[in-house]
C-alpha cells in the first residue's frame, strides 16, 4: 500500500556550486510512504504526515547552505568545543567563498554536487529513522515550480530575523512581475533575471573588514570578495563571497525591501513612467512595491 502527499511543503535553501557559486534554491516536496496498514487501517495518519514529516524537513534543509562535501572545492573544519563549522569553497580565479557559521546553518551533502537525487537521498536516510514500524519505505518527489515568465536565484541573510531567516546563506528561486504604466513588461522581468542571475544580496551595514572575523587571512585575500558578518539569535555569521556575485543594498534584504528596492531603480531609470513590482520569495509569497 502507498499513501501519498503532494505540495507538502517548499524547501527554500542555497547551495554551492562549482560554476555557479552561491545558489538560492526553492523546491516543493511531495512524498509517497510504501507500508502495511496499521491498526487504524492506516499506512500513517495524513496529520502525522504533514506534521512530522515536513518538521524534518525544514529542520534538515530549510533555510540552510548546502554543502557537497565530497567536492574537491570543499573545505570543512568543525570546532568541536564551539559547535561552529568553517567552509571554504576553493573556487579558482578568485571566486572563493567562505563561510564562519554555527553549525545548524548549514547541511552536508555526502556528493559531489548538490542535486535533486542527492538531496533526496539525504532526506531520506534522516527520514527513515523517524519513520513508524509498518513503513517500509519512503519516496521523496522534489521539483522545482514551473515558471514561465522570468525569475533569479537569490542568497541572502535577515540579521534581525527571530528565526532561521537570520541565516546568513540561505535563498529562493523566484519569479518577478513587473507593471509599467499599468502594462506588464517582459522586458524588466528579463532585466532582473539576468541583472540577479545567482546573486547574493547583502546589506551595506553588514560589511566587515576581513580582519574582524576568524577566517585564515593572507595578504592580497579578499580584495575581490565582499566580507559580511553580524551576531544573531543563533550567534555570529561570517561570509566572504565575490564582489562579481553580489549586490549591495542600503537596506535590510526582506522580500519587502527588495521590491522596493526593485521599484525605485525602474522610477530611476525610467523616471517618466510609474511601476508596480511584485517580487516573490520562493513559491506562491512575496510584496508588492510601487514607484
Amino acid at each position: 500500500m502507498q499513501l501519498f502527499v503532494n505540495d507538502l511543503t517548499v524547501m527554500d535553501f542555497s547551495y554551492l556550486c562549482p560554476k555557479r557559486g552561491m545558489v538560492g534554491e526553492s523546491w516543493i516536496v511531495d512524498v509517497i510512504l510504501n507500508g502495511d496498514l496499521n491498526e487504524e487501517s492506516m499506512v500513517l495518519d495524513f496529520g502525522k504526515v504533514k506534521k512530522q514529516l515536513k518538521y524534518l524537513i525544514d529542520e534538515y534543509i530549510d533555510h540552510k547552505l548546502l554543502v557537497p562535501v565530497e567536492h574537491e572545492f570543499s573545505v570543512v573544519k568543525q570546532n568541536e568545543k564551539t559547535d561552529r563549522v568553517k567552509v571554504d569553497f576553493m573556487r579558482p580565479d578568485n571566486k572563493s567563498i567562505h563561510l564562519n557559521c554555527p553549525a545548524e546553518a548549514y547541511a552536508f551533502v555526502y556528493s559531489d554536487k548538490v542535486t535533486m537525487p542527492s538531496v533526496s537521498d539525504y532526506l531520506k536516510d534522516v527520514i527513515a529513522t523517524h519513520l513508524p514500524e509498518n513503513v517500509a519505505g519512503i519516496e521523496l518527489n522534489l521539483r522545482a515550480e514551473v515558471i514561465n515568465t522570468p525569475y533569479y536565484h537569490y542568497t541572502h541573510g535577515l540579521k534581525k530575523h527571530d528565526g532561521n531567516c537570520q541565516r546568513i546563506a540561505h535563498g529562493h528561486r523566484s519569479k518577478v512581475v513587473v507593471f509599467e504604466d499599468h502594462e506588464e513588461s517582459i522586458k524588466w522581468q528579463e532585466y532582473w533575471a539576468t541583472r540577479w542571475c545567482d546573486i547574493y544580496i547583502g546589506s551595506t551595514e553588514d560589511i566587515v573588514k576581513p580582519e574582524q572575523t576568524a577566517f585564515e587571512i593572507e595578504e592580497g585575500d579578499f580584495e575581490q570578495h565582499h566580507v559580511f558578518a553580524y551576531e544573531a539569535s543563533q550567534g555570529r555569521f561570517e561570509l566572504a563571497i565575490p564582489k562579481a556575485e553580489s549586490e549591495m543594498l542600503e537596506t535590510d534584504t526582506t522580500v519587502e525591501c527588495l521590491a522596493q528596492y526593485m521599484a525605485d531603480e525602474h522610477k530611476r531609470l525610467t523616471p517618466e513612467c510609474d511601476f508596480k513590482v511584485l517580487a516573490y520569495e520562493g513559491v506562491g509569497k512575496g510584496a508588492i512595491a510601487f514607484a
